[in-house]
């Protein structure tokens, strides 16, 4: 079932207008009060406030198919970011509600095909930002009820949702399977709870250890304005270590704000950017950027520059991501627990580095380079988290990564934000689950005398790296260029959420996933790629 804006019926000529004009009622201001309504050109739009003061708004036509799709938005912090802390700032805190992708951005356009071909959309604006997730379950459940209430001929629930929303939708399928029919997730941040602690937190503490001993990886105040003013502090000291990296690249010189660590590192002729690259390494970060390739270089340094520089640039534009979402989360981890949720008090940062070391020999100056930035890094005090603080982590945030409901999930190769290690989890859960499902059936066809194989639902579709996509300007890379392809976090275009839609529509039709060659040619015309055999490193913390 292809999901167009073929107008074959004029219902889906004017649900295009309608919507292209946003034509949107107004929320009532009562909690759980019944929602607002308002139809034109065939097209009813809904906006209401759920029990816990959620906004949610809901779309369809007067050809409503019955198949609603309920999107999760990704994160958005829970504090106001000023225009100081540019690029990461102006953010001004919202819960508007956000009925598909796209829509927050002002593009309609993945709204408009879905209602156009017949298929309602709906989506929360959660009633509390950053990590929200039961937050978010509550609302969604509620969400789905007042739908199928005002469109009563609701048979099919596709949870969709992204970065933090993908959270969302699997842990709905998770724990309310019976309201969920299918599931899509983009660039997902469901995940081993502690993995994702562990990452933003491993890179925090590696800048803090040599970089700048005064960055905060935990411990954050309980008062909300102090919180808040630590938070923005220590997301300002992250870009200015950022940019004195930056301006230390070809030199080698270290920040002024450098630890003593990092000072007799410095000292010892080892260049920041063999620094930075080693706590990228140890944590996990991409070693290719939206604009550093790792394959080409500058005129002049075209065999140099990948081996010896690229690498640690690469980590350098992923932590001006990494660094202030670290912040952010892990503040908002310990506000949620009541205690500090990152240790690595125990955690072997020298088999991290040494698992790459080799690969990377020129780009950390060799292996007593590699020495001396262990053993900074050994002699530097280590966090320890609260044991009350992380086991109330899987209440909070837990997915079994079980999946029940057909899902698909589709990821860039180099996320920074949602590691490709994400996927490579859900890929190896699904894996053990699925031999297991398939050692049950052939037991049980020992007895029945009749074997039922178990139906796989999952299916990856990968936005793959380009192997080379950098521009420079002189020796640095062209940060105003256009970004390559399979990096960034959730840069996906509206063709590939609706190639996703299209897939898991024909799926809950047929009962299956389509052949192969349906889903190649489907995932191909959309810049994505269906292969079985493409694997990921796992999380390092994972081991």
């Amino acid at each position: 079932m292809k999901i167009s804006t073929t107008k074959s019926r004029i219902v889906s000529a004017f649900a295009v207008v309608a919507l292209a004009g946003t034509v949107m009622v107004g929320a009532p201001s009562a909690a759980n009060a019944a929602p607002q309504c308002a139809t034109a050109s065939f097209v009813t739009q809904c906006a209401g406030v759920g029990a816990d003061g959620a906004p949610y708004s809901f779309i369809a036509a007067a050809n409503f198919n019955g198949t609603v799709f309920i999107w999760s938005h990704g994160i958005r912090p829970a504090i106001d970011l000023p225009a100081t802390l540019a690029p990461v700032g102006p953010y001004t805190m919202t819960n508007a509600a956000e009925p598909g992708p796209g829509a927050s951005e002002g593009d309609l356009s993945i709204i408009n095909k879905l209602v156009a071909s017949g298929y309602g959309v709906a989506g929360s604006g959660f009633s509390r930002q950053s990590i929200n997730a039961t937050q978010a379950l509550a609302a969604n459940k509620e969400l789905i009820a007042t739908f199928k209430t005002k469109f009563p001929t609701t048979k099919s629930v596709i949870a969709w949702g992204k970065s933090l929303g993908a959270l969302h939708s699997q842990m709905l399928a998770e724990k309310n399977p019976e309201l969920v029919d299918g599931v899509i997730l983009a660039c997902p941040a469901a995940n081993p709870q502690n993995a994702m602690i562990s990452y933003f937190g491993d890179a925090l503490w590696g800048f803090k250890a040599l970089f700048d001993p005064s960055i905060i990886v935990g411990g954050y105040s309980t008062d909300p304005d102090t919180r808040k003013n630590q938070q923005l502090a220590n997301i300002g000291k992250v870009l200015i270590v950022l940019g004195a990296l930056k301006d230390g690249l070809s030199s080698g010189a270290w920040p002024a704000t450098a630890s003593p660590a990092g000072k007799a590192l410095q000292a010892q002729g080892i260049p920041s950017r063999s620094a930075l690259l080693a706590i990228g390494l140890m944590a996990g970060i991409p070693t290719r950027s939206e604009h550093v390739d790792g394959t080409a270089g500058p005129v002049g340094a075209t065999d140099t520059y990948p081996l010896a520089v690229a690498p640690a640039v690469a980590v350098l534009e992923n932590m001006g991501t990494v660094g202030p979402a670290g912040t952010l989360l892990l503040a908002d981890g310990e506000l949620l627990t009541g205690g500090k949720v990152f240790d690595n008090s125990s955690t072997d940062y020298a088999a991290r580095i040494a698992a790459d070391a080799d690969i990377y020999s020129f780009a950390l100056s060799g292996n007593k380079a590699v020495a001396g930035i262990i053993s900074a890094l050994a002699a530097t005090p280590r966090e320890k988290a609260d044991a009350a603080a992380v086991a109330k982590i899987p209440g909070i945030i837990g997915v079994s990564g079980k999946i029940t409901k057909p899902t698909i999930i589709f990821q860039a190769e180099s996320d920074q934000y949602t590691p490709a290690a994400i996927v490579q989890w859900h890929i190896d859960t699904y894996a053990a689950q699925f031999a297991a499902e398939k050692a049950k059936a052939m037991a049980d066809a020992k007895k029945s005398r009749s074997y039922v194989p178990p139906t796989n639902n999952l299916l990856v579709l990968w936005e793959k790296t380009a192997a080379s996509y950098s521009k420079f300007s002189g020796l640095s890379p062209d940060l105003t260029a256009a970004a390559g392809a399979g990096t960034g976090h959730c840069t996906f275009t509206a063709a590939q959420y609706l190639a996703a839609a299209d897939l898991m529509v024909e799926t809950l039709k047929n009962g299956k996933f389509p052949l192969g060659g349906k889903i190649k040619t489907t995932a191909r015309k959309a810049g994505l790629s269906f292969d079985k055999d493409f694997l990921v490193p796992t999380f390092k913390a994972l081991g």
